[in-house]
Formats: C-alpha cells, sequence, structure tokens
C-alpha cells in the first residue's frame, strides 16, 4: 500500500486512518481546485465540514458534475442513480473523503 493510500477501513483503528483521512480530504481538496480552477481559493480556504454547494464554496450542478467525473477517473468511483444519495455524498469535503475512502477503486 503506497503511502497515498488509506490505513484500515474502520472508523477509529487507527491513527494511520485518521491521516489518512486528513490525507485524503487534502487530495479533495486539491482536486476541486483545480478542476473548477478555483484561482482564488487555497485548500487552506476550505473548511472540510463546511457546505460544498450553496452558502458554502458557492458551487453548483455542473460543478457536481465535473467533480464526479474527476474522482471517477482519479480513483474509478462512479456516482450513483440516486440524487438524494449524491447530495449527501457530496455535501462537504468530510462526507466526500467518506464517499471516496469506501468505494475507491484505484
Amino acid at each position: 500500500m503506497g503511502s497515498s493510500e488509506i490505513g484500515g477501513t474502520a472508523a477509529g483503528t487507527s491513527g494511520a486512518t485518521i491521516v489518512g483521512m486528513a490525507g485524503l480530504e487534502a487530495e479533495l481538496k486539491d482536486i476541486i481546485i483545480e478542476v473548477l480552477v478555483l484561482e482564488d481559493v487555497t485548500p487552506e480556504d476550505i473548511v472540510s465540514g463546511d457546505p460544498l454547494f450553496g452558502e458554502g464554496l458557492g458551487l453548483d450542478s455542473i460543478d457536481a458534475l465535473e467533480i464526479a467525473m474527476a474522482l471517477e477517473q482519479k480513483y474509478g468511483i462512479v456516482s450513483g442513480d440516486d440524487p438524494d444519495e449524491d447530495r449527501i455524498h457530496f455535501a462537504s469535503i468530510s462526507s466526500l473523503a467518506t464517499f471516496v475512502a469506501s468505494n475507491r477503486e484505484k
């Protein structure tokens, strides 16, 4: 397992898992900034628990599609057919990291 991969899979199993999630959150912030070309936003500007859409980072449905395509390309994750479930997964960096960690193929 490479250093960019997450350690254990169960929450709270080790400090490495927590560090792995923090690393995954940082990676997702970088992906969002790069894919959406957010020139005036740094990873530090994005709070992991804050909403990505609406009053949070202010992303919209087109941004969600671009993020979903980037996740599919990088991690092999395909977004589901249930829009309500997708809204939950894409609500924040934290929820997105949990979704990626649970479903990644790469």
